[in-house]
C-alpha cells in the first residue's frame, strides 16, 4: 500500500463516512501521503425553480456548497490536527463523473469512497456511485463497508492465473491484486487468502458425448489443480508476505462469482481484493458480468483494480 502517495476521499453527509475516513486517515499516515476530500453536490432539480419563489436556484445551490464546504474544511482540520498533508474540494454535478474527472486532472493513485448501501438478502452493498467507479476510474477505487473494525483481519485476493491464454496485462493484474492484499494485510496484521477458482475445459462434454472414462477425468482434474496449485505459488513466490499468513483456495467450480462470494461470507473476508475489466478483452473470470456478480452479493469492503493501460470512458473533454 505504500504506493498511494495522492489518495482522493469522496465525502458524502448521507452515507456513513467514518471507516472510509478513519482508513484513509491511517493509510495517509503511513505512506506520508496527501489526501483530497472531494465531496460532489448533486445537480438541482431542473423544475426546482417553479416551487421556489424567495430564492433563486443558484443562490440555494451556493447556500448548499457553503454549508458542504464547512463540513469538508472540519473533516480537513482534523486530519491537519494528525499531521496528515489535506486539502479539500467541493463541486456540483453527476458524482461519478466529478470523481473521475479529478482523478484525471490530479492524477490521484487512489479513490477512497464509502460503500452506499447496505449488504443482505434484498439490499446491495454498493450504489451506483460506485458501481460507475469500479467499472470506469483508471485508478483503484477502495469501497469502504462501514463497521467499527478499523482493522482488516482477512484479506481475500481473488486472481485468475490461467494459461489458458498468453495475457501480460492478466499477469501483471494478478501482481498488482496480491501485492495490495497482501500489502494490507501487513499493514493490518492480518492474514491473507487467494482464491483460485478453475475447471477442466470441456468436461461435461467428455464424458456424455466423448465416451472418456471418469477415472480419466478425474486424472485431468488432479492435473489441472496440480497446474493451477503451481501457478498460483509461482505468483505468490514474486511477492513479500514474510510475517503474513497465507491460505490458498482452489475450489472447482464453473459458478466463479458465487464461489467467490460463499468463501468470503464462511471465511468472514474483511476486505476483497479483485479486478474489474480487462482492457483488452481476453477471457478472464473477473471480467464483466462475472464481477459485477460478485460485486452484487458481496458483503465486504472491497478494493478493485484495473490491468495497466487502462484507459477509462470518461475524459475531461466530456466537461
Amino acid at each position: 500500500m505504500k504506493r498511494f502517495k495522492n489518495i482522493l476521499l469522496i465525502f458524502d453527509p448521507n452515507a456513513k463516512t467514518q471507516s472510509a475516513i478513519d482508513h484513509a486517515t491511517s493509510l495517509a499516515k503511513s505512506n506520508a501521503a496527501h489526501i483530497t476530500i472531494l465531496s460532489v453536490i448533486k445537480h438541482l432539480p431542473s423544475d426546482l425553480s417553479m416551487a421556489i419563489t424567495a430564492i433563486s436556484p443558484q443562490e440555494l445551490l451556493a447556500l448548499v456548497i457553503k454549508e458542504r464546504q464547512e463540513q469538508v474544511d472540519a473533516l480537513v482540520a482534523d486530519m491537519i490536527r494528525q499531521d496528515v498533508n489535506a486539502s479539500s474540494k467541493v463541486v456540483s454535478g453527476t458524482p461519478f463523473l466529478e470523481i473521475i474527472r479529478q482523478v484525471l486532472r490530479e492524477q490521484h493513485d487512489l479513490v477512497i469512497i464509502a460503500a452506499e448501501g447496505k449488504a443482505g438478502l434484498s439490499d446491495r452493498l454498493f450504489g451506483s456511485t460506485s458501481m460507475h467507479l469500479m467499472r470506469k476510474c483508471p485508478c483503484p477505487v477502495w469501497v469502504v463497508k462501514p463497521t467499527r473494525r478499523e482493522t482488516y483481519e482477512r484479506i481475500l485476493a481473488a486472481v485468475d492465473t490461467t494459461n489458458a491464454f498468453a495475457d501480460p496485462e492478466q499477469d501483471s493484474l494478478n501482481q498488482l491484486i496480491v501485492q495490495l492484499a497482501s500489502s494490507m494485510a501487513k499493514m493490518d496484521k492480518g492474514e491473507l487468502h487467494v482464491i483460485q477458482a478453475w475447471s477442466v475445459y470441456g468436461e461435461g462434454y467428455m464424458s456424455v458425448r466423448g465416451g472418456i472414462s471418469e477415472d480419466a477425468i478425474k486424472k485431468l482434474r488432479r492435473l489441472a489443480k496440480q497446474e493451477y496449485t503451481g501457478l498460483v505459488d509461482r505468483l505468490l513466490a514474486g511477492i513479500d508476505v514474510e510475517g503474513v499468513p497465507v491460505y490458498k483456495h482452489l475450489p472447482r467450480s464453473m459458478e466463479i462469482a458465487k464461489t467467490i462470494t460463499t468463501l468470503a461470507k464462511n471465511k468472514k473476508i474483511d476486505l476483497l481484493v479483485m479486478g474489474t475489466v480487462c482492457r483488452s478483452g481476453i477471457a478472464g473470470f473477473l471480467i464483466g458480468n462475472t464481477a459485477e456478480k460478485v460485486l452484487n452479493k458481496v458483503d465486504c469492503s472491497v478494493l478493485t483494480v484495473k490491468p495497466e493501460g487502462f484507459v477509462s470512458p470518461v475524459t475531461l473533454e466530456d466537461e
